[in-house]
């Protein structure tokens, strides 16, 4: 049985960057993966181009039962800590918006720097590693397809159940529950949502919109206009599929979904609808008002949202948009109709799951987890990073650099 100082199971982002940083430490590093090759989702992510980081990261764009705990490593791993090994390269990248920054070329620089750290580490590198068997008595011992191998120190860097067809697994919280650590129930996040077949006839419309999540107990007077809810809200596009809905704002708000939940959105989160709307009675009083709405929104969109409306916003003598010209609306039907466009509520019938979600939220409960090591206050030697722990961040390179964060911090005490 050949002996390591550090074994480390799972060579994605995490796994490779905690792999390499105790190998520079010069500690004997064995890394082990079961797909045939390193850092299949860093290859995937961003379109193939690697969201490598944020440059404005936050404890506050990530979700945890325990929200402080992420803190730490944030601090202690910035993006400037990322940037500066592209730069060590020349890595060429550039920021797309809101402080995402992406690779010029393709994310296999990514990988190809992450593997050559590895490399002056002096870090082992098993791919098509099977795991049979991880028990521990003094040291950790891990029988394999591949052989039999111990260690001091096991870090469980194995990712978490979103994207399957690319080999995750829930092999890390099995590790967990061996061990004795509590599990925080897990669900797909950054995920598309499933409406009901009312919107089928919607797919393909995209608009620019503020969303929030709103629970059951919630009404649209517990929200305000500026905020789109009670709880945190995202601007961005929005896509109708022919499941539901997509885009950048959906992904985002699907970290905050629970089943059950409602989605509020404000289709105009730019124009104050009553007051355009009293503008339009004096300027284009003759004009109906469904067609003047078509000139703010998507024909298609104001027709579904026309229909599923009406029972929400009904008018004194009249049938609402039913060839009725904007003149005819009283002030209590205006702001009826624009409380409606600005506080849109729609209740997902589910995500689309972790075959389509871009991370698992859930996962190792990391009060069982020291902040500063990543170590299991439970298990000497016995550490958790990267997603198979409960943090999931926003869409935007968040989750990316919680690997660098979480592997580098754990690197510098396996």
């Amino acid at each position: 049985m050949k002996h390591y100082h550090v074994i480390i199971i799972g060579a994605g982002a995490a796994g490779l960057m905690c792999a390499l940083t105790a190998g520079q430490r010069e500690r004997k590093v064995l890394l082990l993966d079961h797909n045939d090759e390193v850092g299949n989702k860093i290859l995937i992510s961003g379109g193939g181009r690697c969201n490598f980081t944020n440059l404005n990261i936050t404890s506050e764009n990530y979700v945890s039962y325990n929200p402080k705990f992420h803190k730490s490593a944030l601090s202690r791993f910035t993006p400037d800590s990322f940037i500066s090994l592209l730069e060590k390269y020349n890595v060429p990248y550039r920021e797309k918006k809101a402080g995402q920054l992406f690779c010029n070329k393709k994310s296999q620089e990514i990988v190809k720097l992450l593997s050559e750290e590895c490399r002056i580490g002096k870090v082992e590198i098993k791919t098509n590693c099977k795991i049979k068997k991880i028990s521990k008595e003094q040291q950790f011992q891990i029988k394999t397809n591949l052989g039999d191998y111990s260690a001091e120190s096991l870090v469980i860097a194995t990712g978490g159940l979103s994207m399957p067809e690319i080999g995750a697994s829930g092999f890390g919280y099995e590790i967990a529950k061996q061990f004795g650590l509590n599990i925080i129930p897990t669900y797909p996040a950054l995920v598309p949502l499933i409406l009901s077949k009312d919107f089928r006839d919607l797919a393909g419309v995209s608009v620019d919109a503020l969303v929030a999540c709103i629970t059951p107990h919630q009404s649209r007077t517990d929200t305000t206009s500026g905020r789109c809810g009670a709880r945190k809200s995202f601007r961005e596009s929005m896509l109708f599929t022919h499941k539901g809905l997509s885009g950048p704002a959906i992904l985002q708000i699907s970290n905050y979904w629970n089943k059950g939940d409602g989605i509020i959105i404000n289709l105009l989160p730019d124009i104050n609808l009553a007051e355009t709307i009293e503008k339009w009675q004096k300027k284009r009083p003759k004009a109906e008002l469904k067609n003047l709405m078509s000139e703010l929104l998507p024909k298609r969109l104001v027709q579904k949202w026309l229909e599923l409306n009406k029972p929400a916003v009904p008018c004194t003598a009249h049938q609402f948009g039913a060839g009725t010209r904007v003149n005819q609306y009283n002030k209590k039907e205006i702001a009826k109709i624009a409380d409606a466009f600005h506080k849109w509520i729609v209740i997902p019938l589910s995500t689309e799951g972790y075959k389509i979600a871009e991370v698992t939220k859930g996962g190792v409960d990391t009060r069982e987890i020291s902040s500063k090591t990543f170590e299991c206050h439970k298990v000497k030697g016995l550490y958790f990073i990267g997603e198979v722990l409960d943090v999931t961040g926003d869409l935007g390179g968040f989750n990316l650099h919680w690997a660098w964060a979480s592997g580098y911090c754990a690197g510098q005490f396996v």
